[in-house]
């Protein structure tokens, strides 16, 4: 934890360039920034809770990432960047190359949620144990959210007025658009394997356009229905 139980992440020294040298402010309005769900792993196969736990892309998962180009190339990406795990740093090199971008900077925020004495175990035997989700030795939800949101920030300071590509994971994905949205994280459906959920940094904030791939519009009558 930094200054004050602040956690590292969510600190203003998180980001690549620190804002006290910039001689003017980041231009962020309009800035876009698509998080993708890296590809397929065993674990994801099998249905595992996979966390911080560092497994590798099995050939599924790159054969997706690289049928994911053809998707994402009318969007034109200037680059793409990801979590620091080799899932989702894999994933983007192969969305990079394959789009002819830069692969850039690898950030700490957003990497997967740590689940604790659940890593490992099948999604079925999660369930039964932690019914409630009160994990041992989980990161706390709130700050998978936070540090999720300061990422973001970070990116858009880093590659101003750029559209990025950032791979990221799914739990990590879902509990950033709740921060951003205000709608609880869990209501939002599963992501699956390469699913991009676009933002905007629109009226100083950021705006989520799609979720999964579909229009935030359909995705928020859905929640509020959900809600009714």
């Amino acid at each position: 934890m930094g200054d004050a139980g602040i956690p590292p992440w969510c600190h203003p020294a998180f980001t690549r360039r620190p804002a006290f040298l910039r001689t003017t402010p980041p231009r962020l309005e309009g800035m876009v920034i698509a998080l993708v769900r890296h590809g397929q792993t065993d674990w994801n196969f099998e249905f595992r809770m996979q966390g911080r736990t560092d497994i590798p892309l099995n050939d599924a998962g790159r054969a997706q990432a690289r049928a994911a180009v053809e998707r994402f190339a009318p969007a034109g990406y200037d680059l793409v960047v990801s979590s620091t795990l080799g899932r989702a740093r894999e994933t983007a090199s192969i969305l990079a190359e394959g789009l002819g971008v830069p692969l850039g900077d690898a950030y700490d925020g957003l990497v997967e949620q740590e689940f604790g004495e659940a890593e490992g175990l099948l999604v079925s035997e999660f369930r039964e144990r932690w019914p409630h989700s009160d994990i041992p030795g989980a990161e706390p939800n709130a700050l998978v959210g936070a540090r999720g949101v300061a990422a973001l920030d970070a990116i858009a300071a880093e590659y101003e007025g750029r559209k990025v590509l950032a791979v990221a994971h799914g739990t990590l994905i879902r509990r950033t658009i709740s921060v951003v949205t205000g709608y609880a994280a869990d209501a939002f459906p599963r992501l699956e394997n390469l699913a991009s959920s676009r933002l905007a940094h629109e009226h100083l904030a950021w705006t989520a356009l799609t979720f999964g791939d579909r229009p935030f519009d359909l995705v928020r009558a859905e929640l509020n229905a959900q809600a009714a």
